[in-house]
């Protein structure tokens, strides 16, 4: 019998309670495909000749930019999907105390920019301002569409797979410490630092696109997951818990960004455990590795092997710097928060 605590603590929920919710209380029809599941990016939905992506996701842990992070985290589910985003919505929740015209056209301003830049159709929403908050929330919602021979999801993935990570981690954590403890991290190493990983959110930035579109054109792949919340570490435990096998992973193998590695060590925070908007995983044949990575590399995209998929028996591992393999931590609380205010 499964015991849980009844206190919740801010970030993802632990990944056996929400199974058990969705389990409980979600359902599919005979159009849909792709439910709801740990480790699903979106939803899939056939809709005659093609199928229709649909995907939410909020905005809560950043007020600077919202309205720039609220597309392409959702958009960034839509192409792991291996379709194209096509339509966006927004809801905006705006502070009680603090809320005024210009913020609210702000942010519609970032999200209506953002969208054209994407080409994008910005259709709709609700905003209001509500009480009880103390900054502002975004939740997207983002539709799509994939031919039918194009879907990509967990379901194919398949044991022996590689497990290719395009753009180094952490680089959405990097970006939030550079916005949000700007002058601690100027004194500790300098102005110019800090500007590196300020730009961070723009170049590489937190699209997935430019590298998915990339690696599907390139060569036979199986699945794409992009890295959020609870970082690299999570992302691999939601891939195989959705594709019902196990993987282990090289440390010594995965790109880290030297910012965020310094940044890092500096906070206390471990990088595998750090929210990571901008990176992406692939899973694909150990055939395709090398074509794909050659496509990555000419798009101009940092990416590596990693590791490969494993039955489920053999739980998801890391082998560590020392050679001993060791069980891969699950951060249901992302790294970063340590960082705010309790």
């Amino acid at each position: 019998m499964k015991i849980y605590f009844n206190k919740l603590f801010p970030g993802k929920l632990p990944p056996d309670f929400l199974h058990e919710l969705i389990s409980q209380y979600t359902s599919v029809d005979e159009a849909t495909l792709v439910g709801s599941g740990v480790g699903e990016d979106a939803t899939v939905i056939d809709i005659g000749d093609r199928f229709l992506l649909a995907k939410t996701d909020p905005v809560t842990f950043i007020t600077d930019q919202i309205g720039y992070y609220a597309v392409h985290v959702n958009a960034n589910d839509i192409y792991c999907m291996g379709g194209r985003p096509r339509w966006f919505l927004a809801t905006v929740l705006l502070p009680e105390r603090t809320s005024t015209r210009s913020l609210a056209n702000e942010i519609f301003q970032q999200i209506s920019r953002t969208c054209k830049q994407e080409k994008i159709t910005y259709c709709g929403g609700h905003t209001e301002v509500t009480l009880g908050l103390d900054r502002p929330i975004v939740i997207g919602q983002m539709l799509g569409e994939v031919e039918k021979e194009r879907l990509l999801h967990k379901a194919l993935i398949r044991q022996g797979d590689s497990i290719l990570l395009a753009n180094p981690i952490p680089i959405e954590a990097t970006a939030i410490m550079g916005r949000t403890r700007e002058r601690e991290i100027a004194r500790a190493f300098s102005e110019d630092f800090v500007k590196r990983c300020k730009e961070l959110l723009k170049r590489p930035g937190l699209s997935v696109g430019p590298a998915a579109k990339a690696a599907v054109k390139a060569a036979e792949l199986h699945s794409l997951h992009d890295v959020t919340e609870g970082g690299l570490a999570t992302a691999l435990h939601e891939i195989a818990r959705a594709a019902h096998l196990g993987l282990e992973v090289r440390y010594e193998t995965i790109p880290l960004l030297p910012e965020g590695k310094l940044l890092c060590d500096h906070f206390g925070l471990d990088p595998l455990g750090c929210i990571g908007s901008g990176s992406l995983l692939i899973v694909c044949p150990k055939d395709s590795v090398n074509n794909i990575l050659s496509a990555l590399e000419k798009t101009g995209v940092l990416a590596a092997e990693i590791g490969f998929m494993l039955d489920e028996e053999h739980g998801v591992g890391i082998l560590q710097n020392d050679g001993l393999t060791q069980k891969l931590p699950l951060f249901t609380r992302d790294e970063i928060i340590k960082i705010f205010p309790s």
